[in-house]
């Protein structure tokens, strides 16, 4: 009985010391698995031998042991072993991004330098409105804008005009902003002497109400004064005052090209000025309504509104209809409006466009003149020239005058 005990406290013994010892040994395994290598305070000579040759792609290092890599506090793992690194905490001439290649795909457990930021690609494009004047320009013309909605008043700055085209050697010019309708009221700037590039940098106050506002429009006229002290026009700018120009609390810088002015007079029914182009690559029509001259209103100027309404026509058929807002009360309307119609280029031959000058009273409108442009088949005269230059000059804006006709009877 002695005997059988002593062998159970024996055995029950000898397993604990079983299960000492194989903790002991796990236990050791784990330790050594999560073992760093302590860096040296200074770097050792031998390691930091220079580099064999400068065109490397990476710098090889010397005299580093093959478990540790230059620069990392810890032993690589043997799948990563065999890698370049790169030290990022002092920058080496071979580390430099602009001695390094490009290579658009790396490994994950590969560092390098991918390179410096470009700062071309974040430039803002270039102003060429003081450098780019297209041929037979009569001078361009810079201008600020501001409504200021409390106190109802337009805001009106004259900065400065370039390229002025004068006939004389010496050039005095002067500007007359006139806010239409009303032409018999202006506000002029100061004389310049001697330039063609006169800066003005004046303000100018007009006092217009909300409600009329964007049926406004701005009139700028450019003069010259010879020696005889009479005043030449050198062009006009005109700016209809729309509701995206005005918006927010800040003044708009603008510029505009001068323009001649018209002096043919008026035809039975009136004239339209507007430009067409068209782009074969997108295939896209675009109309930009400019402004009508001389229209014979049949009512009362204070309760008539006049609009265009512009429809592009195949086969005499109508495909799709857009219009211009409404202007009250003007014989002589400006729009500035630009709309786009879908044409393919194999249905220019039968395509055309009709351009309406309507005037509404109460709910009603009337026709005041109507102009067709396009291919032979549909016009004749400036109309068919207006539609072939436009063929001949794709994507350019082709500008015209057209008299208008006798409307259709509804």
């Amino acid at each position: 009985m002695a005997e059988q005990l002593a062998l159970v406290i024996g055995g029950i013994i000898g397993g604990l010391l079983l299960m000492i010892g194989t903790s002991c040994c796990l236990w050791r395994r784990l330790c050594a698995t999560f073992t760093y290598e302590e860096l040296p305070e200074t770097p050792d000579p031998a390691t930091t031998s220079s580099f064999s040759r400068q065109d490397d792609r990476l710098c090889p290092y010397a005299g580093t042991p093959p478990g540790r890599p230059p620069s990392v506090p810890f032993v690589v793992p043997p799948s990563h072993q065999g890698h370049d690194w790169v030290s990022f905490h002092s920058r080496d001439p071979c580390h430099d991004p602009e001695h390094m290649p490009y290579t658009s795909s790396a490994n994950s457990g590969e560092a390098c330098a991918i390179g410096n930021i470009n700062p071309e690609l974040y430039k803002s494009p270039e102003d060429t409105s003081e450098t780019d004047f297209p041929d037979g320009c009569l001078g361009r013309l810079w201008f600020s804008v501001e409504y200021q909605q409390e106190s109802e008043r337009l805001l009106v700055g004259l900065i400065k005009a370039q390229q002025l085209q004068v006939p004389s050697e010496t050039c005095r010019p002067l500007i007359k902003i006139y806010l239409l309708p009303d032409e018999r009221r202006f506000l002029q700037s100061k004389t310049k002497c001697r330039t063609c590039n006169p800066h003005f940098d004046e303000n100018f106050v007009f006092q217009v109400s909300s409600r009329s506002i964007t049926q406004r429009v701005l009139k700028f006229s450019v003069y010259h004064i010879n020696k005889q002290r009479k005043h030449q026009l050198l062009g006009q700018v005109l700016f209809p005052l729309k509701n995206e120009t005005l918006a927010g609390d800040h003044y708009h810088i603008i510029w505009r090209d001068l323009e001649a002015e018209n002096l043919e007079p008026p035809s039975e029914f009136g004239d339209l000025q507007f430009c067409l182009s068209y782009n074969d690559y997108l295939n896209r029509l675009t109309v930009v309504v400019l402004r009508a001259k001389g229209l014979q209103l049949q009512e009362d100027r204070a309760v008539v509104s006049v609009f265009v309404k512009v429809c592009l026509m195949n086969h005499n058929k109508f495909v799709k209809c857009k219009r211009t807002s409404a202007v009250l009360g003007s014989v002589n309307p400006v729009y500035n409006e630009t709309f786009s119609f879908k044409v393919d280029t194999n249905e220019l031959d039968t395509a055309s466009l009709s351009l309406t000058v309507l005037q509404i009273t109460g709910d009603k409108s009337y026709p005041l003149g109507r102009v067709v442009v396009g291919p032979f088949m549909y016009s004749r005269g400036k109309e068919l020239e207006h539609w072939d230059a436009m063929l001949h000059k794709p994507k350019e804006l082709v500008k015209r005058w057209h008299a208008l006709c006798r409307p259709m009877e509804p």
